[in-house]
């Protein structure tokens, strides 16, 4: 019998909780009606595998992905930039663009015959895993550190996850998580593992959806970086678009994320070759840049290398200026975004206020609540 502990509120060492501003909303709730039929089927094990896995996949194809893309023209006028398109991924079914690699990993657990799945989380991951995981009718365990606190754990919950709280940061919740996968036979969800190319394939549907509604790879991508699994994937499906020739050029990729406190963005800017470890007691998390900050980023090199072999960059923003343009994405556009989201188009503003971005078209990736 499997002796997991289970959720406490709160942390049981009196530490500081982290509160963090990571509330996305997508349309889970109100779409389920429309997935219980292919629910029943993935779960009823008399059907085979390749029905079970047919009508999973046509729940990722009815529900997650091909995300808004929207021109942003009061934004370009505000900025003195054409042609900014926003790729919206609140549209998802938790709101955010976790739900990409949630759903495909649940359904390559199902095809390999696994009983549960894992991850590590501060929130948005692990209600996309929670999620995708009830409807493939896994077991889903989430573990979080101890002194954080999201507003999507009661989420995770009715979903049926089992929320495990840990000592210490996010990288060791990561670290206890694989060693549980790896002990329980669970499969294991979290970045760096052994499933991170799955990961990258399922971001890089980001790249087919941007060449599908531009009909060419843009000047510049921007992303908000953390462990750079994002980046890597839109990175690497840019790169496979290019090669078959689809795409005349390779877009500039850029990354942002939160002063000072990333291994990839200090990486680019020392011109290090390879990401190096933070000082983990020099990390300060707030409610605002925690989805972006790490002393260890998991897929850091595959994302400094996306950067660097398209000439692209990367740099710093505040939390003040991540919340000043998630309010003028608001007011001018009309979207809720998650103020940590912004910081790839903040990257893409500090080199146009340095040095003029040329007549082209710039992609920004956004994540967030639904309008």
């Amino acid at each position: 019998m499997d002796s997991t502990p289970k959720d406490n509120s709160g942390s049981p060492n009196g530490e500081k909780l982290f509160d963090l501003l990571d509330g996305a909303t997508g349309e889970a709730f109100e779409t389920a009606d429309a997935l219980k039929r292919n629910q029943k089927i993935i779960e009823d094990k008399t059907y085979s595998i390749e029905e079970r896995l047919e009508a999973y996949e046509d729940v990722i194809d009815s529900e997650v992905g091909d995300t808004t893309l929207m021109r942003a023209r009061n934004i370009e006028r505000e900025v003195g930039v054409r042609q900014i398109y926003l790729k919206f991924e609140g549209g998802n079914p938790t709101g955010t663009q976790k739900d990409r690699i949630a759903f495909m990993q649940a359904m390559d657990a199902l095809r390999r015959g696994f009983e549960a799945i894992t991850v590590a989380t501060c929130g948005n991951y692990g209600t996309a895993l929670a999620l995708a995981a009830s409807v493939a009718g896994l077991r889903c365990l989430i573990f979080i550190p101890e002194n954080y606190h999201t507003l999507r754990i009661n989420e995770m919950k009715s979903l049926g996850a089992e929320i495990v709280r840990t000592p210490g940061d996010y990288e060791n919740a990561v670290r206890i998580s694989g060693e549980h996968a790896q002990q329980q036979d669970y499969y294991d969800a979290n970045p760096g593992g052994a499933n991170t190319s799955l990961q990258f394939r399922a971001y890089g549907q980001i790249a087919y959806e941007l060449y599908d509604e531009l009909r060419d790879a843009p000047l510049v991508v921007a992303v908000p970086v953390s462990n750079g699994t994002t980046l890597a994937g839109i990175y690497r499906g840019f790169l496979s678009l290019y090669r078959r020739g689809k795409t005349s050029r390779m877009p500039r990729i850029v990354g942002g994320s939160s002063f000072h406190k990333n291994p990839i963005v200090q990486a680019y800017l020392k011109n290090m070759e390879t990401c190096e470890d933070l000082l983990p007691e020099r990390i300060r998390e707030t409610h605002i840049n925690e989805p972006l900050v790490n002393w260890h980023a998991m897929d850091g090199d595959y994302a400094l290398e996306g950067i660097r072999q398209t000439n692209g960059w990367a740099s710093d923003a505040s939390d003040k200026n991540m919340r000043d343009f998630s309010r003028m994405i608001r007011e001018k556009e009309g979207l809720q975004v998650l103020p940590a989201s912004t910081a790839g188009l903040i990257a893409l503003l500090d080199r146009h206020r340095k040095e003029a971005l040329p007549n082209d078209r710039f992609v920004v990736i956004l994540t967030g609540r639904k309008t």
